[in-house]
């Protein structure tokens, strides 16, 4: 993104930039090493391969066996594999010699190639760039900062040795004679923010100076084994409210505001108000709110105002169309987006699925909402549940399994540790992960982790921090969708079929039951009463009988079984 804001990547000039209070915070490498460090080659380019590598060791690329995540690349003979940052595929670099002979892209997930390219436009992948001069600077810059060192700061060593180290972004100051900001980066923009903006601001500068005092009291207060972290100060890192101030100041731009303003401000004004609610009118049982509903709507028609319906889903939307022509307005019309519903005469009125709880008016529109009409969406609470495989305690775990992390994916267990944070021993699970990265997971937190279910053998750890996991996790749930998309079509094709009804043949089914030696429970009872409602709706039933061992699924099995043999059908038991 930065680098789309230079001009040193395409598009040459975003329109819209969207981002966050927190984000707009943050301090930035100046736009001159930005601008710097653009690596562009096509096919039929003649490249010097090592300036190539060079340039990506540089600016943040890991050299990998195999590419999967971004960020990463790999060598073998003329081929170089890179995944570069802001985009969606890998490329595969052809090299004959030092000339390049052709581009490909190539699914990380089986490596097959997915397509062809003709230009690679390569971009950091990390703020910091780890020349000679950035790292004398950072040494100078942090031996002044926090005295002198000694060889078991790991941070230090690493970048004195030319090494990247994780996290090292933290220190982004030290690397760069001056900091700019994003306000820099957007010099001619207009800028907008809304209402809660400045709150937001200074919850999350409390929020910073909170986090920066607490490093530093951990310094004081060491635990073992864990290395030192020495926080640089929150202004190199942050802007501070005065910062802030001066950096909008004279600046083209304002604030959305849902309130309004004193009439000496400098203000747009949208003209908005509140739309008219019926609960009055749902709270009285001998008054339909629809009949009074299709007055209003006419009402505002023959002010020349035009009437718009939002409703909450693409169901309720239609569902809310039926109920409205039902009661006599009629007309009403689905469209997709707001151009279609300016396209339609002020006349008609149009059904959009909007998100508003409450409708509102200006001078020429009028929008009712779901919730104006039909009241308060009531949510029924989701019970939570939990798989079988979920881990539930340490001891169910051996030393040297695999584990599944909900968010960081494939990992191997080791063992428990006990660490010291603020001054309190904690149990933590230590998970190790690709590049011997380890995670430290609270004993209390267990629930995140699931077995591996798999055979162990060929396992390859996930990234810590990585998109692999993430891309397979959306792989899957598009493979799931489609598996529901056909089992949509198979209780489709069910529906429309007709089975005959069966019913329970008096006298006889009594007696089967009879046999039974055991009291029914509750759940028994429930789901035999489910399974002859469904034999008896005259289409092919769809059922599952779950249950634990020895809670009596065979009976219920059996008496539908029964009762099918009774009324002249066969019945195969499958085992």
């Amino acid at each position: 993104t930065l680098a789309r804001l230079v001009g040193q990547a395409p598009p040459k000039a975003p329109s819209i930039l969207l981002t966050t209070v927190n984000a707009s915070l943050q301090r930035l490498p100046p736009r001159s090493s930005i601008e710097g460090a653009v690596f562009q080659v096509g096919v039929g380019a003649v490249v010097e391969v090592g300036e190539l590598i060079e340039f990506l060791v540089r600016n943040g690329y890991s050299r990998s066996g195999t590419v999967m995540e971004p960020g990463e690349f790999a060598t073998r003979g003329g081929i170089i594999d890179i995944f570069p940052a802001g985009v969606a595929s890998p490329v595969r670099l052809d090299f004959f010699g030092d000339t390049l002979e052709s581009v490909r892209l190539f699914d990380p997930l089986t490596q097959i190639t997915i397509g062809e390219g003709k230009i690679v436009e390569l971009v950091p992948v990390s703020e910091v760039q780890l020349t000679e001069e950035t790292t004398a600077r950072f040494r100078q810059g942090y031996r002044d900062l926090f005295g002198a060192v000694t060889d078991d700061d790991p941070l230090y060593l690493s970048i004195r040795e030319g090494r990247r180290h994780a996290g090292m972004e933290h220190w982004l100051p030290l690397f760069h004679d001056k900091m700019e900001t994003l306000f820099d980066y957007v010099s001619d923009g207009v800028i907008t923010q809304d209402h809660m903006c400045l709150e937001a601001r200074d919850d999350r500068l409390a929020q910073i100076e909170d986090y920066y005092q607490a490093r530093v009291e951990a310094q004081k207060n060491p635990y073992g084994g864990a290395p030192l972290y020495k926080p640089v100060p929150t202004e190199s890192l942050f802007l501070d409210a005065k910062s802030w101030d001066g950096a909008l100041a004279g600046r083209r731009g304002g604030g959305f505001s849902p309130f309004s303003a004193p009439e000496s401000a400098k203000v747009i004004d949208f003209a908005g108000r509140q739309g008219r609610g019926f609960a009055a009118e749902r709270a009285q049982q001998d008054v339909n709110v629809f009949d009074v509903l299709r007055g209003h709507v006419n009402d505002q028609r023959a002010r020349d105002r035009r009437v718009v319906f939002a409703a909450f889903s693409q169901g309720s939307a239609e569902r809310m169309a039926l109920l409205l022509e039902d009661h006599g307005i009629e007309g009403v019309r689905l469209v997709d987006h707001w151009p279609a519903v300016m396209a339609l005469p002020p006349s008609v009125s149009a059904m959009v699925v909007l998100g508003l709880e409450q409708g509102l008016e200006t001078d020429g529109l009028v929008i009712i909402s779901e919730q104006d009409v039909l009241g308060d969406r009531l949510a029924r609470r989701r019970r939570s549940r939990r798989a079988e495989d979920f881990i539930t305690e340490q001891n169910q775990l051996a030393d040297g399994d695999l584990v599944v992390h909900v968010e960081h994916g494939i990992g191997r267990y080791v063992g428990l540790q006990t660490i010291e944070v603020g001054g309190a021993p904690h149990d933590c699970l230590e998970i190790h992960y690709d590049g011997n990265a380890k995670l430290f997971l609270p004993a209390v937190n267990i629930e995140l982790l699931s077995r591996y279910g798999s055979e162990d053998a060929g396992v390859n750890l996930d990234r810590l921090g990585g998109a692999a996991w993430q891309a397979r996790k959306a792989r899957l749930k598009q493979h799931i969708r489609d598996m529901a998309d056909q089992l949509i079509k198979v209780a489709a094709e069910r529906v429309l079929r007709s089975a005959p009804e069966i019913e329970r043949p008096e006298g006889l089914y009594e007696e089967f039951c009879a046999r039974f030696p055991f009291e029914e429970t509750e759940d028994q009872l429930s789901a035999i009463e489910d399974l002859f409602t469904d034999l008896g709706k005259g289409s092919p039933m769809d059922r599952l009988v779950c249950g634990d061992v020895g809670f009596g699924k065979t009976e219920v099995a059996l008496r539908g079984a029964f009762a099918a043999v009774m009324t002249g059908g066969q019945v195969a038991i499958v085992a």
